[in-house]
């Protein structure tokens, strides 16, 4: 019974670092909902289906954890969300050592997701 509250708990607060993640750039969206689900569906399944119905899953993981893939359509629509947010980052900080971190996150960011996960079916 603690088990499976620490992990609802858990899959809590890690849904919402993951959608303060979709503003903050430097917070990343779909590991902390990756985490969510596999807490949720550990610890509830109330939780685990309200999490499914989201639309921050639906829009971030859903495809990726049916197919583990994700379409070549949406991998752009991230990357460009991705580099306008961390633009205004780089932009905005003013320490340098903080911004070439920013600049390799972004780098590697690009390389995660265009070389490790592959690319399914185009949406129709």
């Amino acid at each position: 019974m603690i088990k499976k509250k620490l992990l609802i708990a858990i899959g809590f607060l890690s849904f919402g670092l993951g959608s303060l993640g979709v503003v903050l750039p430097i917070l990343p969206t779909t590991p902390f909902l990756l985490l969510s689900a596999f807490c949720f569906s550990r610890g509830s399944i109330r939780f685990e289906n309200w999490l499914k119905q989201t639309k921050l899953y639906q829009q971030y993981v859903a495809d990726y954890l049916d197919t583990g893939t994700i379409a070549k359509k949406k991998k752009w629509k991230i990357i460009l969300n991705i580099y306008l947010l961390m633009g205004f980052s780089i932009y905005f900080v003013p320490l340098i050592p903080v911004k070439i971190m920013l600049i390799c996150l972004t780098a590697f960011q690009t390389i995660y997701l265009f070389f490790f996960i592959p690319t399914g079916e185009s949406e129709q």
